[in-house]
This record gives C-alpha cells, sequence and structure tokens, in this order.
C-alpha cells in the first residue's frame, strides 16, 4: 500500500513540474521592460523623474518629434515642452518611464 501511495505521489509531483516548465504560447502578456518605441500610458504618469533637460529632450526626439523647445520638469515630475511631429507643432511631454505625449 505504501508503494502504491509513493508511487502516485512521485507520479503528480513529475507532472506538476514539467507542467509548471512549459513554456507561454504568446510571450508575457506584460513586459518587464517596455521597448524604446512604445509608451505604456496615453497620458503622461506622475512620478519621481531621474531625466535631465537633455535626456528628455533625447526621448522625445527618438519618438520623431523636432524642434523640441521650452521644457520644463513640472511638480509631477513630467517634462513640458512644445515640438513638431509630422508638420505639426504642438504641446508634448515625458514621464519618468519615458512615455512620450
Amino acid at each position: 500500500m505504501r508503494t502504491l501511495l509513493a508511487a502516485l505521489a512521485a507520479t503528480a509531483l513529475s507532472a506538476t513540474v514539467s507542467f509548471a516548465q512549459a513554456p507561454a504560447e504568446n510571450g508575457p502578456q506584460n513586459p518587464a521592460v517596455k521597448g524604446m518605441h512604445e509608451n505604456n500610458s496615453a497620458t503622461p504618469v506622475s512620478g519621481a523623474n531621474s531625466f535631465t533637460m537633455k535626456q528628455a529632450k533625447s526621448q522625445i526626439e527618438a519618438k520623431g518629434y523636432t524642434r523640441v523647445s521650452g521644457l520644463k520638469k513640472g511638480k509631477d515630475g513630467v517634462w513640458r515642452g512644445k515640438g513638431t511631429k509630422d508638420g505639426h507643432a504642438g504641446p508634448v511631454s515625458v514621464d519618468y518611464q519615458g512615455n512620450v505625449n
């Protein structure tokens, strides 16, 4: 009887281990790091921002903006200024996560 219980326990354990090691079918649903050209928010996210003005401008320019000017960091940690993209001038911002809006 003990042998049967031990065999059943070993089978159940090995099935659990192999199931836990199965790869995700479609990859991670919430990647730990967003891509350079992806936003994870449609609006600026408030938070402590360690970007310098030069880094904030570079982040905005990397998203295709030109003529970036007037950057100021607000109390919410979001850099805001003006920029031009696709021939249209307007407000632009970058938050501590690197989201450009």
